[in-house]
């Protein structure tokens, strides 16, 4: 039997309000964390994820094909099993479900995606994780790739590294801080970094910017960053050389809107 351990705050101390609410103890808010990875930025902007290219912005829901590009993810393989996606509809309200992957083959969703927020495996054969690259998207699937990404896992990540979230109908976003880095073998070069968002108008706009060579940069939002309903966020990168290795990283505040 577990046992719920006691805020600080019930007795009378402070306690840090983020922590209370990745405790689940302020009523209408959330903490999510997004998180993004891009090995290999060159010298044309791509979004910070796996992929390279640019995460797509589309008009419509679409059902969308699971597919890995190994054999060993599949509902009784060595590598990922299942997997779970969730994301908005086509109205930006809230979906997700469990896939049975099925190797190259491609699996259905039951559901019309917009945009994917989660996407990771829920079970794992001996390997204990994704063998091959779990690929998200419509169009025609070859070998495990789908024509039109939507969002993928990378092998062995067993999680999405994507920096990009849509932020749900009835909900506003809040963005308390974010971190851009970015590095190369020479170390010669600068990497600049986007902040963008992007609403049902499909207009990308740019929230931030920051240029790097070879470190880190740290944004805190006081006060924080909004982000509307129906609205996504995401980052993006461009090297003034290629071959540069860059993550991304937002903490969010999810807002219910009340009233």
């Amino acid at each position: 039997m577990s046992i719920e351990v006691a805020s600080m705050s019930q007795f009378g101390r402070t306690e840090p309000f983020g922590l209370q609410v990745a405790r689940g103890q302020i009523p209408y808010h959330q903490s999510i964390q997004i998180f993004g990875y891009n090995a290999d930025v060159d010298q044309t902007e791509e979004s910070v994820w796996p992929d390279g290219g640019t995460v797509p912005h589309p008009t419509a829901a679409s059902v969308l094909k699971i597919s890995s590009t190994s054999a060993s993810d599949t509902s009784a393989g060595t590598g990922a099993r299942t997997v779970f996606i969730g994301g908005v509809d086509g109205n930006y309200n809230v979906i997700s479900e469990t896939v049975t992957l099925n190797g190259q083959t491609e699996v259905n969703t039951t559901k019309s995606y917009l945009y994917v927020n989660e996407f990771y495996v829920l079970t794992v054969g001996t390997d204990g994780y994704n063998v091959g690259t779990v690929n998200a998207g419509t169009g025609t699937v070859t070998a495990g790739v789908p024509a039109v990404l939507y969002d993928l896992i990378a092998p062995t990540f067993n999680n999405r590294t994507t920096a990009h979230y849509c932020v749900p109908v009835g909900y506003t976003g809040y963005m308390v801080e974010g971190k851009f880095s970015a590095g190369q073998a020479s170390g010669t070069t600068a990497v600049t970094g986007y902040l963008k968002q992007n609403g049902p108008d499909n207009v990308l706009r740019v929230g931030a910017v920051t240029t790097l060579n070879n470190g880190a940069a740290l944004f805190t939002f006081d006060p924080p960053y909004q982000i509307p309903e129906k609205c996504c966020i995401g980052a993006s990168a461009v090297g003034a050389a290629n071959n540069n290795s860059v993550s991304a990283f937002f903490n969010l505040i999810l807002v219910k809107n009340v009233g």
